[in-house]
């Protein structure tokens, strides 16, 4: 057994510090534990995150050096090593990473402080251009923010000096990748959770060390990058981690998708489905959609109860954003869309606008406190 010790992830400085310890079999970290925390834990064990996620449900995922490893190696292996920009809090496995990766290229990252902006994006990066590649981790709505201010060309320099930006999360809308393309810079679309590593599967690729297959629709992945399961929690550990006839580990992620000629398509949470009309309607594909139309593709689509349909699929947006046209406009391209695509009983019943977004630390939208406030307002 190995001790445990929690810790605050705002000073990444002394987290890398405690980070390469654990990475060497030292003192395993604690990050973002809620409620009793239990002295020891397995050898071998490098982190443990607590993690919520969008939708409420606390976990606590077992991370081991040699998975972590795994996850920085093959990044490294598939884009290359360098100097790192850390904007992602470091309590959370893609900010963790970066660390990762920078204690094992024998650098260190520099820190963006205080709140996210393109103005602070860009004076954190412009002074780190050197001949040695850059790299950073955002999520997509860091990039959209980024892409929207790249008329200041400090904002455009800084984003065109890294070899690349990963970018994960959850879905990078169409529209956001052809703006970054447009502009030469360069994104790579990550898949993954904190189970696996962080990101294990690289613009639809998985990592070398990686292997994905589907079953019964549902997405599963291999790999040394795997997490050892859920700290005190081995009936989810058992539901969650496989081992095949071969004696294979695989990672039940709960997401819908296929893989097809060695690409994977991810395409949504098997548990966010709604059913509206007798029709099993997925939010995923349905916000995936509606992101690619201009003006709304950083909305979030959730689902609310509907006394004709039984329940319905209701688009949540920015106010400044969406109004580019009329917000029955806006509503009418976006049910025209996904008809054509996923057919009427999916189409959005609604159009809300908000000043804003909820988010949580990671970045991610806030998905149940936005159905709450969709609730209310329906």
């Amino acid at each position: 057994m190995t001790q445990l010790v929690t810790t605050a992830a705002d000073d990444a400085a002394l987290l890398q510090q405690h980070l390469a310890r654990a990475l060497a079999g030292g003192p395993a970290l604690g990050l973002g534990m809620l409620g009793d925390q239990p002295g020891e834990v397995e050898d071998g064990t490098a982190v443990v995150i607590g993690t919520s996620g969008s939708t409420g449900i606390p976990k606590r995922v077992v991370l081991s050096g040699e998975a972590l490893r795994a996850g920085a190696e093959a990044t490294a292996n598939r884009i290359g090593s360098g100097r790192w920009l850390l904007a992602l809090p470091a309590g959370y496995v893609a900010g963790l990473q970066v660390l990762v990766r920078s204690i094992l290229s024998g650098t260190n990252p520099v820190v963006l402080d205080g709140g996210f902006s393109p103005r602070a994006f860009a004076e954190a990066t412009l002074p780190m251009i050197s001949a040695e590649p850059l790299f950073t981790s955002l999520v997509p709505a860091q990039i959209s923010s980024l892409l929207d201010a790249a008329d200041d060309t400090t904002v455009l320099a800084a984003l065109q000096a890294y070899r690349a930006i990963l970018v994960g999360g959850q879905a990078l809308p169409q529209p956001v990748r052809d703006r970054a393309t447009e502009l030469d810079v360069r994104l790579v679309r990550t898949y993954g959770s904190t189970e696996t590593s962080g990101g294990c599967v690289y613009d639809g690729i998985p990592l070398d060390t990686a292997a994905v297959r589907t079953v019964d629709g549902e997405l599963q992945i291999a790999g040394a990058m795997l997490a050892d399961g859920y700290l005190g929690d081995p009936a989810l550990t058992a539901r969650t981690f496989l081992r095949d006839v071969h004696g294979i580990r695989w990672y039940r992620t709960g997401d819908l998708g296929i893989v097809e000629d060695g690409t994977v398509s991810v395409h949504g949470r098997a548990d966010n489905v709604i059913v509206s009309g007798g029709v099993n309607v997925s939010l995923d594909r349905v916000e995936r959609i509606v992101r690619g139309i201009p003006g709304l593709t950083s909305a979030v689509v959730v689902g609310v109860d509907d006394e004709r349909w039984g329940e319905a699929s209701v688009i949540v947006a920015a106010r400044g954003e969406a109004l580019r046209r009329s917000e029955a406009e806006q509503l009418e391209r976006a049910r025209e869309a996904v008809a054509e695509e996923l057919g009427k009983p999916a189409r959005p019943a609604r159009l809300i606008l908000v000043d804003q977004l909820a988010t949580l630390s990671s970045g991610k939208p806030d998905r149940e406190g936005i159905r709450r406030i969709a609730a209310e307002l329906r």
